[in-house]
């Protein structure tokens, strides 16, 4: 009969022990793994979802088009100089001619010929007297794998028609004003309105969207009445776009349009004074993205390590010193990080735009604060809304631009954030 002892006891414990605990460790390595597998896999999903759209919208902004002029552009040479090298002053005469006097006069009314450039007239041409139609566009993978049968195509059906390779997306799109024929249309009128739109966004809600999360991070005691403003601004974040926009037609369009539509400055505009202008616009984006400025900035300042204040409390500084000198500071890039986000998501708003009042159909740009305007988003919906296959490829080589102007002005932000974080 053997006996155990003690010691052979706590041995077999151990070992039981070590066991149990190996176990442990490799089922959570064992679901670490599947965890980072599926983390993976996300971004990977995440990323080839991107790489679809972009593709897709590639896609649409290149390819094969077939045109047909109304009037031959030959016809309009002036004195031996062909259309494409004709001055200002002839392009003027050669449009003044060939349209009727009322819509001579309504293009002369909305800007002065004197102060439009060559190439808007000769758009203005183009647009007006050669009209330009497409017969039939095709997308980029179409005119790379199927060129063949597009020229019999364009032969057979279409004999009167020239084909071209057009890209969508190129200076003239982007240097045009907008025009109701697809060959002449561009996107200067937007862009300048979604610039000016967002500049008065910035300027309204980053001070005070930093300044109201200063004072309830910083200031601010627990009181029932700050807890009500928090608990709205944390509901206000999550209120649907258009909302912001009845409220911005009721406020700045209508309550306040004596300063919207610039009538107490003495520039009122005829054209808008109903107040429905950029200030207007940019006021309604503002109070749009303040709640998300103030929510990110309370993290930001939130973040800063308690004992950064004491320190700045035991040499002798003030609240607000304190709060200038060492809080601000380190908290501006998490300011920044979430200025930018909610500035992202104001350039691409359409909704409150649309009940505010931008132009749909807008051939000047922007010039003051009062003007009349409209912006890349609510040019890519009218072009997407139409039926013609042609206007959906202006709408994706919009949505390149757009695109390329949001990651412009993050890329400024990211740069003025990181000087800043490596100031400090």
């Amino acid at each position: 009969m053997k006996f155990s002892t003690p010691g052979s006891t706590q041995e077999s414990e151990l070992k039981a022990g070590l066991s149990d605990y190996n176990l442990d460790i490799l089922s959570r390595k064992r679901a670490g793994l599947i965890w980072r597998l599926i983390f993976q896999a996300s971004t990977i999903v995440g990323i080839i979802a991107l790489m679809i759209l972009i593709l897709n919208i590639i896609n649409s902004a290149y390819g094969y088009t077939a045109l047909k002029a109304k009037v031959d552009p030959d016809t309009l040479a002036v004195e031996g100089v062909p259309l494409e090298e004709q001055n200002h002053g002839q392009l003027v005469a050669v449009l003044q001619s060939h349209i009727s006097g009322p819509a001579y006069k309504k293009l002369d009314n909305e800007k002065p010929f004197s102060e439009r450039s060559e190439a808007d007239v000769r758009a203005l041409v183009i647009a007006r007297v050669v009209r330009l139609q497409v017969e039939k566009t095709w997308n980029l993978w179409d005119s790379l794998s199927k060129s063949g049968e597009i020229n019999t195509e364009v032969a057979r059906d279409y004999p009167d028609a020239e084909l071209r390779f057009t890209s969508w997306l190129n200076s003239d799109f982007i240097n045009r004003p907008q025009t109701s024929e697809p060959v002449t249309a561009g996107i200067r009128t937007a862009i300048y309105g979604s610039l000016w739109t967002i500049l008065f966004t910035v300027l309204v809600a980053f001070p005070i969207g930093v300044g109201a999360a200063i004072y309830l991070e910083e200031y601010a005691t627990d009181t029932w009445i700050n807890r009500l403003i928090q608990t709205n601004i944390n509901n206000l974040a999550g209120v649907p776009s258009i909302v912001y926009g009845i409220l911005g037609l009721a406020i700045f369009v209508r309550a306040l349009e004596p300063l919207t539509s610039g009538q107490i400055f003495g520039i009122v505009d005829p054209t808008t004074a109903n107040g429905r202008t950029v200030l207007s616009a940019g006021l309604t984006l503002g109070i749009l993205v303040l709640p998300l400025i103030i929510i990110n900035a309370q993290e930001a300042i939130r973040a800063v390590p308690v004992s950064l204040r004491r320190a700045s409390y035991g040499i002798g500084a003030t609240k607000w010193q304190t709060t200038w000198s060492h809080v601000l500071p380190n908290s501006i890039p998490g300011i920044l990080t979430g200025t930018i986000l909610a500035i992202s998501r104001a350039i691409g708003e359409t909704a409150p735009l649309v009940v505010v009042g931008a132009s749909t159909a807008i051939s000047f740009d922007p010039a003051s604060p009062f003007s009349k305007f409209t912006t890349l988003p609510i040019q890519i919906y009218q072009w997407t809304s139409r039926p013609q296959d042609e206007f959906r490829a202006l709408a994706a080589a919009a949505i390149l631009v757009l695109l390329m102007l949001l990651l412009t002005l993050n890329a400024a932000a990211i740069l003025l954030r990181n000087r800043y974080s490596g100031r400090f």
